[in-house]
């Protein structure tokens, strides 16, 4: 907060911040005469939408005082915005100013009194948080005088021309209001003004630093160690160490250095000191990575400040010096930057400048120019390297439109990329045509500094954009409708060299200004997709300058039945899935929080994936650590259908059930590897002391905090041991459920969990079994078991050759929920063949002897032994807890009760260490059953609140969680959203169950209410919808044998029958016959639209804040809570008093038009329904 005085003497706290679109309205109110005189008229959302920059002073009410927006070109149309330099150099004195350090200004409003004093704050605070900014211009085409307050801080511009363009031009100079910090050789004297600096920032200091004595530092200056200072109106304000000696085998032992000559003299005298950027390896998207000996991590180990070390003897000349030591005022902490020409002149023989800090600590202004390097994945120092090159002191940063003479310096830049080749073909094909091959215009960009070539950007037409509106929130950060289609581009490559990546935000808002785009998008393809080719380098860069884009969830539209009131078919039209990055005019200058900590996650489970998905797409925050160690790697990264010989045209061989939650085509919508580190192996070991896990192959994956989601799998089944050959009942046999298995696992026993498990097994039954004459053992007790049968009938195995052995389960459970879809299976599977064998347990394998290969199987009955031969044994058998993450868990001195103990903000025992999933129980104090767990709630919900409750520990724009109230710590979350299982079962039904997530499942297996029931299990088109008592629908069961529309259906949870088209009524009546065709109507489309629940809750809002006249103002709610209570005397109908009453007032007319506004603008989905007009 500031204080600034009007000019009445009025003083006001207030807070400058980037603008919002909500501000836009009483920005509008502030437009004067005067304004319109120097600005013309002015579109407010337009401004915002386009500005480069737009402040906002706004009281502690928020209201706002003032409001400025500053763009990269002139007002109107005097010059065209890709030409305004030569033109201002032209006309006026102006050589000094170019598009890497002016801004122009386009719009300034005030309240009158307060005017002079907040556009003063405004241009210091542009001119702070814009280190290259020199210059603020205002040139506008409208002649007139400025305002007082204008006046002020611009001056006019010497005009060169006669006659000179008829325009406004005036200039404002950085010096006059936020000048460079003066930087020199640290004195004794500078030691007062210091130490209260250090005393305020003594407990950071201290954790980045470790202990230091400031005085020794100034007093004993040497040829390999300086100490400056920077001071402000005579008074040091900042204070920096540097020293020549930097530790540079520890670092290549912890970092990625190739890029930058390991920090080293080149060897050769015609070599060039620029970094060697074609070996930049993007730690976001590193796989299966691995760690170094045990010997190089205890040399990493209690290590505090590596850069400023004894070299140890390198056997390369060093190029690089270190940062000791850093301190600046925080009130001109953004003016980090001026130490930096200063220090460079106390060792003009070294190129580097490099500085460790912690991770745990927040990235410092300082090294918002500096180079992030990639850690090596094994990495346990716990600091990040930052590097910053001599050549990034240039200013002369230039960007222009690429020529063919350009080729050779291009071409020599980026050759040992990948995709290079691409690159230079459309640079060929926009020098030629300006066209790519299928005729869509292409233009391409430069970037030069001192004449020399440094970064490339080739972009395109966006010809897809309605495809891209329509499945991609892009909404939530533009005004679509302000952006002409004309400006719409997509990046087809991108290259800079990496010690210029501080200007890749200023090279893409050059881009977007020299080729009049506003907005560019970046798409990134699936690994297998190989036809989409694009050379980013380096991708951070990018990510970086840009914020993802989340997927929308599509309609699925019965086209044939809508005809010629189906959506558009770029809309419609199937494309290959790609994740989506954005870069506006307005996010050019939008910086992004870094996060350094590591964050280890382990297991890709649902939970663990929404958890990432939370991450991965806060626009805001740019998190450079987050890890992910699976058994398999990262889901959706592997080519299923590219794979030798085998050409499987389904990514999901469908062996196991599936809850909905992400599908092949939802992993390239999120493109999760581009920003999480992945590390393919089990967690073997947790080390609290030392804070790191170690994964199988001897590998040491360091945390800051550690995540654990590994969830339950199913188990080798553990055989009783039992001699089958003596009668011996199942109920004499003991329990072996929780026994683990040690013996030799056959190659033909599968145990199937994950993607990569089914793709593997049915490769494996393709060549070593569908054409034998062997039996196949199914052996579990849940609904995958009959989704395995399913799909071994689908690979053309006879039923005959089928037996599925069911484990015995609890009295009167239901798998499926419904006795009639029991009886509809077992009927499906006599039909086929397939012998079912029920209430049995593993006995022996190979009777006893080695089980390699697996021949023949027994296990014990209610009755008599059976005995099977089989050629494979696919086991679906119990879920429990992986063996190893047990064993870590236990190991590590974890709460352990049946499963890992957490509390409601996922916290373990270990305050570095959270939990989520089924691995997981809540602890016995909370008033819930014994048995509670994360499993009986919606696995992608738990995941979404796990990242709610981290995120505040990163995002500084969110308040610390407090905790719950004492009594509240002893209930468990509250979780909503549906339990949802499906899978193809035998006789080819499509099944879908839809439910409620509860601890205990009520008696019946429904709670009370009614079912709306429509078809026959046995015909194959049975719907259930059960209604609860307030007559929402809380589960949804369909078996079909026809597919339906899963992703519609899902809506339907949680929907009050009346929002149904009065689906009760109706039933009632006799109207509905069959639910399929019911919710495949014109009328039902709008509920299944994403943004439908953000209309509900607006029309709520609408109802809670009408006003009832007749009933002194007390709103709707109000209203029916009295009737509820009995403080308003009960009509005959409410339904029809409240209808009668609410028709009177003025809320029925905001409905409808919130309505319409709703329908047209999402237009583009829903052009079946018909608007007034129309």
């Amino acid at each position: 907060m500031r204080t600034i005085t009007s000019a009445c003497g009025r003083e006001e706290s207030v807070t400058l911040r980037r603008t919002e679109s909500s501000d836009a309205v009483e920005i509008d109110g502030l437009i004067s005469p005067s304004t319109l005189a120097v600005f013309g008229r002015v579109n407010v959302i337009h401004v915002l939408e386009k500005t480069n920059l737009a402040v906002t002073v706004a009281n502690e009410k928020n209201e706002v005082l003032a409001h400025a927006s500053f763009l990269d070109y002139p007002i109107g149309d005097i010059v065209d915005q890709g030409h305004w330099e030569p033109f201002l150099h032209k006309h006026f004195c102006a050589e000094k100013c170019t598009p890497l350090n002016t801004l122009f200004l386009h719009l300034f409003v005030a309240q009158p009194s307060f005017s002079s004093a907040s556009i003063k704050e405004i241009v210091r605070a542009v001119f702070n948080v814009t280190t290259e900014l020199q210059y603020i211009c205002l040139v506008s085409p409208y002649v007139s005088v400025l305002e007082p307050a204008l006046e002020e801080i611009f001056e006019p511009l010497k005009r060169l021309s006669d006659p000179a363009p008829q325009c406004l031009a005036f200039i404002c100079h950085r010096h006059n209001h936020c000048p460079r910090l003066h930087v020199r050789q640290a004195r004794v004297e500078d030691l007062d003004d210091l130490t209260q600096i250090f005393a305020e920032q003594s407990k950071e200091l201290s954790e980045s630093y470790g202990p230091f004595s400031l005085a020794e530092l100034i007093e004993a200056p040497t040829e390999e160690r300086h100490a400056a200072v920077c001071e402000s109106g005579g008074t040091a304000v900042g204070f920096m160490s540097v020293s020549a000696s930097v530790h540079l085998e520890l670092l290549k032992d912890c970092f990625e250095l190739r890029v930058l000559n390991g920090l080293c003299k080149p060897q050769r005298a015609d070599q060039s000191p620029a970094p060697r950027w074609d070996h930049m390896e993007d730690e976001h998207a590193r796989q299966n990575q691995t760690s170094t000996p045990q010997d190089v991590t205890e040399k990493q180990e209690n290590r505090q400040d590596p850069a400023s070390m004894a070299p140890g003897g390198p056997s390369e000349e060093p190029n690089a010096f270190c940062i000791q030591l850093f301190v600046i005022d925080k009130n001109y902490e953004m003016r980090s930057a001026d130490f930096l020409p200063y220090i460079f002149k106390l060792f003009p023989d070294r190129d580097f400048c490099v500085v460790t800090v912690p991770q745990l600590a927040p990235e410092l202004p300082l090294l918002y120019s500096f180079l992030r390097v990639a850690p090596h994945p094994n990495s346990t120092l716990r600091r990040d390297l930052y590097v910053y090159h001599r050549s990034g002191l240039h200013k002369s940063f230039e960007v222009r439109r690429a020529s063919s003479a350009d080729r050779p310096a291009v071409s020599a830049m980026v050759e040992r990329l990948s995709q290079h080749e691409a690159l230079l073909e459309d640079l060929d094909g926009f020098c030629q045509a300006r066209r790519d091959p299928d005729g869509t215009p292409v233009q391409a960009f430069v970037a030069q500094v001192l004449s020399q070539v440094v970064g490339i950007l080739i972009i395109r037409s966006e010809e897809d954009i309605e495809f891209i509106r329509s499945h991609y929130n892009i909404e939530n950060f533009i005004y679509f409708s302000h952006h002409g289609y004309e400006e719409h581009a997509q990046m087809c490559h991108f290259a800079l060299n990496p010690i210029f990546q501080h200007y890749a935000k200023h090279f893409l808002k050059e881009g977007l200004r020299l080729a009049h785009k506003s907005c560019l998008y970046y798409r990134v393809y699936p690994p297998q997709n190989i036809q989409k080719r694009s050379c980013v380098h380096p991708l951070t860069s990018v990510l970086n300058c840009t914020v993802p884009i989340r997927p929308r969830r599509q309609v699925a539209y019965p086209l044939e039945e809508l005809g010629i009131n189906a959506p558009s078919r770029l809309i419609t039209q199937d494309q290959a899935p790609y994740a989506l990055n954005l870069v506006s005019r307005k996010l050019t200058m939008e910086p992004k929080v870094t996060i350094n900590a590591r964050i280890v996650l382990v297991g890709a489970s649902e939970t663990g994936l929404s958890f990432l998905e939370v991450l991965a797409f806060c626009p805001h925050l740019q998190f450079n650590n987050i890890t992910l160690v699976s058994t398999h790697g990262l889901p959706g990264n592997h080519d299923y259908n590219h794979d030798n010989n085998h050409n499987n045209n389904n990514h999901d061989p469908g062996f196991l059930s599936t809850t909905h939650a992400y599908s092949s085509r939802d992993y390239g919508l999120l493109s999760l590897r581009s920003c999480v580190n992945v590390v393919t192996g089990k967690m073997v070991s947790i080390n609290r002391e030392d804070k790191h896990i170690l994964v199988t192959g001897s590998r040491v994956v360091p945390y800051d905090h550690l995540i654990l989601c590994t969830g339950q799998q199913y188990q080798v089944p553990c055989p009783t041991g039992i001699d089958t050959s003596q009668a011996v009942s199942k109920l004499q046999t003991p329990a072996s459920s929780h026994r683990r298995y040690h013996g030799h696992i056959p190659s033909n026993l599968l145990t199937l969990n994950h993607l990569q498990d089914c793709v593997a097994a049915q490769r494996w039954l393709s060549d070593n079994f569908v054409e034998l004459e062997d039996n196949a053992v199914v052996y579990g007790s849940s609904i995958d078991v009959y989704t395995c049968v399913e799909t071994l009938l689908g690979l053309g195995v006879q039923g005959s050759r089928v037996h599925l052995v069911v484990l015995p389960t609890e009295p009167g459970v239901s798998r499926f929920g419904d006795p009639r879809l029991e009886r509809a299976l077992e009927r499906a599977l006599e039909k086929a063949e397939v012998r079912v064998h029920r209430n049995c347990l593993l006995a022996r394998m190979n009777d006893g002897e080695h089980p390699e290969p697996l021949t023949s199987v027994s296990f014990t009955t209610d009755g008599q032994p059976l005995c099977l031969t089989c050629g494979v044994f696919i086991n679906l058998s119990s879920k429990e807890v992986d063996y190893d993450a047990f064993k870590s868990i236990n190991d590590a001195c974890l709460v352990y009760d049946g499963r890992l103990v957490i509390d409601t903000a996922f916290h373990t025992n270990d305050p570095s260490i959270r939990a989520a999933g089924p691995l997981t129980k809540f602890s016995r104090r909370y008033h819930s059953s014994d048995r509670c767990s994360h499993a009986d709630f919606n696995s992608g919900e738990v995941g979404r609140d796990l990242a709610a409750t981290m995120l505040p520990l990163f995002d500084p724009t969110l308040e610390p969680d407090v905790g719950p109230p004492p009594d509240g710590d002893r209930l468990i979350p509250d979780y909503t959203q549906a339990k949802i299982q499906g899978g193809r079962l035998p006789g080819g039904y499509n099944y879908l169950h839809v439910t409620k997530p509860s601890v205990a499942p009520p008696a019946g297996g429904t709670s009370l209410g009614r079912d709306i029931l429509t078809g026959r299990v046995e015909t194959g088109n049975y719907f259930c919808v059960h209604l609860n008592r307030y007559e929402t629908v809380e589960s949804i069961t369909c078996l079909s044998l026809k597919a339906f529309p899963v992703s519609n259906y899902l809506c339907l949870y949680g929907k009050h029958q009346l929002l149904l088209n009065h689906l009760s009524a109706r039933y009632d009546e006799g109207l509905i016959h069959d639910l399929y065709s019911f919710f495949r109507e014109r009328w039902s489309l709008v509920l299944y639209h994403d943004r439908f629940s953000d209309f509900e809750l607006e029309l709520q809002q609408i109802l809670a804040s009408t006003s009832l006249q007749d009933h002194d103002s007390a709103s709707v709610p109000e209203l029916i809570r009295q009737l509820v209570s009995g403080g308003l005397d009960p009509p005959e109908d409410p339904m029809l008093f409240l209808q009668e009453v609410f028709e009177k007032s003025a809320g029925l007319a905001a409905l409808r038009s919130s309505t319409v506004n709703y329908l047209s603008y999402n237009r583009n989905h829903l052009p079946m329904y018909a608007l007034p007009g129309l």
